[in-house]
């Protein structure tokens, strides 16, 4: 893959068992995500924090982006234990021209996890 994809991280999101002054869950998937990652770097993947990824009811959650390929979001990830097996769909993710991963080859927590999936911006006219 040429471009890098980008793994959008929601820092926000809450898990149900978070404590109300500690971290929380979407912080320490955070963590988990760039210690794996350090781990075993992937030059193909940018992790970006953000605020908000307007899916509350199913932290915690993540979204994909390439160019020209699909927009994946994901939801319902444990804060700590599911970061090896993001990593691992996205490298899938980063082995296909277009972003879709057929559905057996992805990782349960991406077949489960699934909010939604976004079709590539359409490239600009050249005309």
């Amino acid at each position: 893959m040429s471009d890098p994809a980008t793994l959008y991280v929601c820092t926000t999101c809450r898990s149900p068992d978070d404590a109300p002054d500690g971290p929380r869950g979407g912080a320490r998937l955070l963590d988990a995500l760039r210690a794996e990652l350090a781990a075993h770097p992937a030059a193909s993947l940018r992790i970006e924090p953000v605020e908000c990824l307007s899916v509350c009811k199913r932290p915690c959650t993540v979204a994909v982006a390439s160019a020209d390929r699909w927009t994946y979001v994901y939801g319902d990830l444990d804060p700590v234990a599911s970061a090896r097996t993001i990593l691992d769909g996205l490298a899938r993710y980063a082995g296909t021209p277009d972003g879709i991963v057929p559905w057996r080859e992805r990782p349960e927590a991406f077949r489960k996890g699934v909010v939604a999936r976004i079709p590539p911006f359409p490239a600009a006219d050249a005309g």
